[in-house]
């Protein structure tokens, strides 16, 4: 489990982020939210469902913290979570949402 101090801190983060990634005029369309369980943290596209007032959840990734420091982790068609290993783990949370939201390796907002 994270910390009160941690789990408050990537909570500002996280809103903070969800709140200013997406232009206003189009959050009908398209949502990002998060979740937090135990030590993992997820980023979360939400988007209509066809023909419906339902949203779809499309999970972006997880930030896990392990032994003090932040991994990556991206979600296969099977829902199945993977290492990024080419992403190095790191005690800065923001420097690894970062890394993500650039997606130099287009593995996240495909």
């Amino acid at each position: 489990m994270l910390d009160p101090f941690t789990k408050k801190r990537i909570i500002k983060i996280m809103e903070d982020y969800v709140e200013t990634r997406i232009p206003k005029h189009i959050r009908d369309k398209l949502k990002l939210s998060y979740s937090i369980r135990g030590n993992n943290v997820t980023l979360i596209e939400e988007r209509p469902a066809f023909k419906s007032d339902q949203w779809v959840q499309l999970n972006i990734a997880q930030f896990r913290l392990d032994q003090n420091k932040w991994k990556v982790y991206w979600q296969d068609s099977k829902n199945k979570w993977h290492f990024v290993d080419d992403i190095e783990p790191d005690e800065d949370f923001e420097k690894q949402l970062s890394v993500v939201d650039k997606d130099e390796r287009e593995m996240f907002w495909g």
